[in-house]
């Protein structure tokens, strides 16, 4: 037996139906994902406009602990890295802004987490459909030579039908390969999109501190 004769009975003997489990875990597991990151970016996000007008009344009467405060009571993105600034407030500006630098890399771990599975998943579920529909159709066109052998010519009709008949039950993999792969592509650029947002809003606050520090800097005594 020949590699490629090994190849195919391998294929035939693993069949394609584990394909399809395969893609429907794939398919639960993303919408798991899905629900938790929305939640979740849904809980990070803040009405910044808002959120920077209080802040801004704190800081102009130079109250870095009150604004630490009510930094703290807010779970948004912004809130978070803008209050890892004002900690070290009496560093100066240079330091606030490398401390809320490191606290946005570290928020932008947390919004990235599981969106490389939906983006892999998106990617390539449609091609372990295909394999899917390959294993079938491969079987269908095994069956059909052993039925033309077993009963000859006269039966080419009925071995037909059978044929069409097998090859588009495998191409129902590649069909529910695209199926996992449409909402975990969409749901990962919605992701991508979001998370854009939630850190460039992290520029609203943080600016607004550097600003003040820095103006509290320059009216100190030399």
């Amino acid at each position: 037996m020949n590699a490629m004769e090994a190849g195919k009975h391998l294929l035939l003997n693993l069949g394609s139906d584990w394909i399809l489990y395969f893609l429907g875990m794939l398919s639960v597991a993303s919408f798991g994902i899905i629900v938790e990151r929305w939640m979740y970016y849904r809980t990070r996000s803040e009405d910044l406009a808002s959120l920077a007008q209080t802040l801004d009344g704190f800081l102009s009467v130079r109250d870095f602990k009150g604004a630490m405060e009510e930094l703290g009571r807010h779970p948004s993105v912004a809130a978070t890295v803008a209050g890892s600034g004002l900690r070290l407030a009496d560093r100066g500006p240079s330091a606030v802004e490398k401390a809320m630098d490191s606290a946005a890399a570290l928020e932008r771990g947390r919004l990235e987490r599981w969106l490389a599975y939906l983006g892999t998943v998106g990617n390539n579920a449609p091609f372990v459909g295909l394999f899917g529909t390959v294993i079938g159709v491969i079987s269908a066109f095994e069956q059909l030579a052993r039925q033309s052998t077993a009963t000859g010519s006269a039966s080419g009709q009925i071995a037909s039908e059978a044929l069409m008949a097998a090859i588009a039950e495998a191409l129902v993999a590649t069909a529910v390969g695209i199926l996992v792969a449409l909402p975990a592509v969409a749901a990962y650029n919605y992701f991508q999109r979001r998370m854009a947002s939630l850190l460039q809003g992290t520029d609203v606050l943080s600016s607004l501190v550097l600003a003040y520090l820095s103006d509290d800097t320059n009216k100190r005594p030399g």
